[in-house]
């Protein structure tokens, strides 16, 4: 019986995970990323001798690993073994030079930079004998050139993997908010989350061993995770819900961060937690880029299509008054969230035209190959017009590029189309700047100037692609069918307009007579001119309706009709006031007021002219004071205050405070019922376990305001 020749393995786990840029994450487990050698040390109980027993060292991935597959290598010292000729992803091994004593052997592994990712055995053989020597995680390694996933900057490095903060902005085009978000990628259990993540998928159910072969490809391996990040057709992390009750689950709005979702879901045995919307999914989903080694940003675009039939044309309908609202297929949201993973994408491309930002996109909206994901879509694809390549390209270009038309729906169920407009939808596309908590606005990323030639052409390019590329399906939005363009463009959902009216020659504009905060009443104002020589008499119909950000309202809140004269070169001003008693039990669950002004010419009742604006409620100011340096496990207070700005009680009020790095769990408090117009002051004491810049957030909720956020970034000193 041979005894065994292994007397200790030393992993050289802080020094391996720091080179790695995994220290964050761990420093007693090991976690490298592919395509950099790491180190570890075997102490022998005799003198190693590789011209007499040669050292065979294994790595398995998977119950069925393979060769042929990548998810099993065999390499050693001499590397002498017989490989299949099709062997993949075969790993590398090198003894460290002068390494003494002879019973003291340090190796230098490297997996190569296509091998795929995951958890891993390493086991040695020697003689007859095989010996586990860890377990281990490998990681995608944007530091490494070799690998798909490479970014040369290493400020973005920083910015898109490292960072465990960020900014998501919400609101709409003409009133920018933004929250903190914590994505905690390198908390507690995350690698477990985001492996069990991956072996839950639909692809791995199906066929494990070519699923976790395929995880060598960024691009697959991102099509995965947007596919799970929401629960609609398999095991996913959250449950979409986008109107009326929350009752069963946590309000969208609520979350301050992914740690508690993906932790909750985790410790559920996988079952969806209730509820997201579409920034908490992008959230999560950046999280888990992140954590697997992909550089990750999360992207709002404001005024954001969704172009059902996939003609890139938005069909919006107005109803005259008296006249039920005509719900359409098509819709324009105030924002949608998605995020951007930055990849190669050598699958379209040899000369790297495609290479770069990639959008995906985990809110289940439209089915991509049968399952709500969507993306990898290129960017520059995007920019480009380049609708035919996959993977979902025309749904983005519509989201961020269709043109829309205004459709007024009469009494005797006739429509004329009021108004057609080239530059309505992507505004604003913003995400968050590097080492700064600013604003970057990135739509030329995505489009041409709007009203520009280049957009013009770009547009007109893109619905005329040849969808189906020598009869290969396309994966369009989801889409199974080739797709048929009708370029005259002169139809909608086949429906065609009764009445094409010329260009008004009326301008109407809106505008703020003060800033709109919930608890206080609206007010704005109509301001209409007009280029005639004539006096005109117009019948001005104004409603105000609570909206959902996703373009769906909710309730009509109020509506009134005047006739005004409008006289030749002078501005007629109408004003408009929404008062907090007409709003609030409408608002408390919705996320915008829309204001929409439909004009007709008493002397010319088929000239009809619209103007429509989208209101923000800003919520009313709280309060977070925290220093901002504090030091690692040392308790620190926190002060919150919060006055009640209305002249009735408020009830139901809650606190929770979160930060990764300083609170291991959310902190709930429950307070109690707050009288009109006096303040609440809370103190929290907490110990920071992580040093570095963190953030704490706050998020008080009540039956009248729902989810008032607060944010302070502290720096923790060790």
């Amino acid at each position: 019986m041979t005894l065994s020749i292994l007397k200790a393995v030393d992993l050289h786990w802080k020094t391996n995970n720091t080179k790695h840029h995994t220290s964050e994450i761990s420093v007693d487990q090991l976690i490298v990323r592919r395509g950099q050698l790491f180190t570890l040390t075997l102490h022998l109980t005799q003198a190693f001798n590789p011209d007499l027993h040669p050292l065979t060292i294994i790595a398995v991935t998977s119950e069925f690993p393979s060769e042929d597959r990548g998810t099993k290598s065999c390499f050693g010292i001499p590397d002498i073994m017989q490989r299949s000729p099709s062997a993949k992803a075969v790993w590398k091994v090198e003894p460290q030079k002068n390494s003494s004593p002879l019973t003291v052997l340090t190796l230098i592994i490297t997996p190569p930079a296509d091998t795929p990712i995951g958890e891993y055995k390493l086991s040695v053989k020697h003689r007859d004998e095989e010996i586990l020597l860890a377990t281990l995680v490998v990681l995608f390694n944007p530091w490494c050139p070799d690998d798909w996933v490479f970014l040369p900057d290493e400020q973005e490095r920083q910015e898109y993997v490292m960072n465990e903060q960020g900014t998501i902005y919400k609101g709409s085009g003409n009133y920018i908010v933004s929250m903190s978000w914590d994505y905690a990628q390198f908390e507690d259990n995350m690698v477990k989350i985001c492996m069990k993540i991956l072996d839950v998928n639909r692809k791995h159910l199906i066929d494990p061993a070519d699923d976790v072969s395929a995880r060598c490809n960024p691009i697959y391996v991102s099509r995965v995770v947007s596919a799970m990040i929401n629960s609609a057709d398999d095991h996913g992390i959250l449950k979409g819900h986008w109107g009326g009750s929350f009752w069963g689950g946590v309000s969208p709005s609520h979350w301050n961060g992914s740690h508690a979702i993906l932790k909750k879901w985790y410790n559920t045995f996988c079952h969806p937690v209730r509820y997201g919307q579409c920034w908490v999914f992008a959230g999560v989903m950046c999280s888990v880029m992140r954590l697997l080694g992909i550089p990750c940003r999360v992207i709002t675009n404001y005024q954001s299509a969704h172009d059902s039939n996939k003609n890139l044309l938005i069909d919006v309908y107005h109803a005259d008054y008296g006249v039920r609202e005509k719900p359409s297929k098509d819709s324009i949201w105030n924002y949608h969230v998605w995020v951007e993973g930055w990849m190669r994408r050598p699958d379209l491309a040899n000369d790297g035209k495609y290479d770069g930002w990639q959008v995906l996109d985990p809110t289940p909206q439209e089915r991509s190959e049968g399952v709500y994901c969507c993306g990898p879509a290129p960017v520059a694809a995007i920019l480009n017009g380049d609708t035919h390549i996959k993977y979902d390209v025309p749904f983005v270009f519509a989201e961020v590029n269709a043109d829309c038309i205004d459709w007024l729906v009469k009494a005797d169920g006739s429509k004329v189309t009021i108004f057609s407009d080239t530059r309505r939808v992507g505004q604003n596309i913003s995400t968050k700047s590097i080492n700064s908590n600013k604003r970057l606005n990135i739509t030329d990323t995505y489009k041409h100037r709007e009203g520009s030639k280049e957009e013009r052409d770009v547009f007109k390019y893109a619905i005329t692609r040849d969808y189906s590329r020598d009869g290969e399906e396309v994966e369009s939005g989801g889409t199974e069918e080739n797709h048929v363009v009708d370029e005259t463009r002169g139809e909608t959902d086949d429906e065609t307009p009764d009445v094409i009216l010329p260009l008004p020659p009326v301008s109407m504009t809106f505008e703020e007579v003060s800033q709109p905060m919930n608890g206080k009443d609206v007010s704005l104002k109509l301001v209409l001119n007009s280029k005639s020589s004539v006096a005109r008499l117009l019948s001005i119909n104004i409603s105000v309706q609570a909206m959902r950000y996703h373009g769906s309202p909710a309730v009509n809140i109020q509506n009134e009709v005047k006739e005004e004269t409008l006289q030749p070169g002078k501005d007629l001003s109408i004003p408009i006031l929404v008062p907090f008693l007409a709003y609030h039990k409408h608002m408390v669950q919705c996320d915008s007021m829309k204001v929409s002004a439909v004009v007709t010419d008493k002397q010319k009742p088929d000239n009809k002219y619209l103007a429509v604006n989208d209101i923000v409620l800003l919520d009313p100011p709280i309060s977070l004071n925290v220093p901002l340096q504090i030091r690692l496990y040392h308790e620190v207070i926190a002060e919150i205050v919060f006055m009640n700005p209305v002249n009735t009680t408020v009830t139901g009020c809650t606190l929770t405070l979160s930060g990764s790095g300083l609170l291991r769990e959310e902190v709930d408090f429950r307070l109690p019922d707050l009288q009109p117009n006096k303040q609440v002051r809370i103190k929290v004491f907490f110990n920071p376990y992580k040093s570095g810049v963190k953030t704490l957030m706050v998020d008080f909720d009540c039956a009248d305001f729902r989810d008032i956020k607060a944010s302070s970034t502290v720096t923790v000193i060790p």
